[in-house]
């Protein structure tokens, strides 16, 4: 069954009794949610819902890619697609796609989100988007030895492995939280 609002909203109210200090910072996007439909498509606008994975290796790295879009450095992560049952799904979907990652050498930390950012995406007029709002989630998945393969150029021009410190300068407080995940070493 497809991802539904339901679902989204479940997720964004699991990830805030775990971090009510962002409750406010999320106030803009809960309003669209409580009140529209469809944010599991990235037709929606003027919000719709995206996924990241954090890809965690040893407690001490951070798979990063270089976003082709975007022209920085980011977890790997992107729109829904129609035949997604669950955000963390999507996630290690993304991931996978993204860096070809062997799916048995990674877990999943938690099932609820590491992260939730809502933030402005300048528009795309190749892909016929306005300017318009992603809400992020993202997930801790961990690997003791993940290997990066093939990369899905349309998107990526680059994965690789970064500490701790650097990879917090490119994703900032994410990093933090997805090193207090709980979590399942695979």
């Amino acid at each position: 069954m497809p991802i539904t609002g339901t679902d989204i909203r479940t997720a964004v109210n699991a990830y805030l009794d775990h971090h009510p200090d962002v409750a406010a910072a999320l106030a803009e996007p809960l309003a669209q949610l409580d009140h529209g439909t469809g944010f599991a498509s990235r037709r929606t606008f003027p919000m719709h819902v995206t996924v990241g994975a954090l890809l965690v290796r040893r407690n001490t790295h951070i798979l990063l890619i270089d976003h082709r879009a975007y022209r920085i450095k980011l977890q790997p992560g992107g729109h829904l697609e129609p035949t997604d049952t669950s955000l963390a799904e999507a996630a290690l979907r993304e991931l996978t796609e993204e860096t070809s990652v062997d799916p048995t050498k990674i877990s999943l930390a938690s099932t609820i989100p590491t992260y939730i950012e809502y933030g402005a995406v300048p528009a795309r007029p190749a892909k016929h988007e306005p300017p318009h709002f992603h809400l992020d989630i993202g997930y801790t998945v961990t690997t003791t030895d993940a290997k990066i393969r093939q990369l899905q150029e349309a998107e990526v021009n680059g994965a690789s492995w970064h500490a701790l410190t650097d990879a917090q300068q490119h994703l900032g407080a994410r990093i933090a939280r997805a090193m207090n995940t709980p979590s399942r070493i695979n």
